[in-house]
């Protein structure tokens, strides 16, 4: 069976998707956009605050749906190109056209900052994980 499998697979068997890996993906890739929608809203004074970080995340989370299913990310959920990159893409795209069709604004600022602070953690959370797992394989003898 492994001589079946194309070069690219065998030099990456420690990448290969489980179930485990993709929840962990869906999981912090969520858990980020929260805590990107928290760290926006914190120095706002609010009536309610968890309805103005929902206010603030929900259109994001609905353009990393949107990207976890056009960049079929269930297929290599870690993997920053193309299916990290794909997954910030249509992230931030998505998510301020659902924001302006739903009458909030998008200052340059706005997108500029959400721009960087979605790369950085849908991108970065995503290197670190390959690495660990890479250097895991190594350590184990996996090649």
């Amino acid at each position: 069976m492994d001589q079946m499998r194309s070069p690219e697979s065998q030099a990456r068997p420690a990448l290969a998707t489980s179930r485990g890996l993709v929840g962990y993906a869906l999981l912090l890739d969520l858990l980020l956009i929260l805590v990107f929608a928290v760290s926006g809203r914190a120095s706002h004074q609010e009536a309610n605050p968890v309805l103005g970080v929902l206010a603030t995340a929900w259109p994001f989370l609905a353009g990393a749906a949107l990207g976890w299913l056009a960049g079929r990310l269930w297929r290599a959920p870690i993997r920053v190109w193309p299916h990290g990159v794909c997954l910030w893409l249509i992230t931030v795209i998505a998510g301020m056209l659902l924001r302006l069709l739903s009458g909030r604004t998008a200052e340059w600022s706005f997108v500029l900052v959400a721009t960087a602070v979605l790369a950085l953690f849908l991108l970065g959370h995503r290197a670190i994980a390959g690495l660990v797992i890479r250097k895991r394989a190594e350590r184990s003898g996996v090649r």
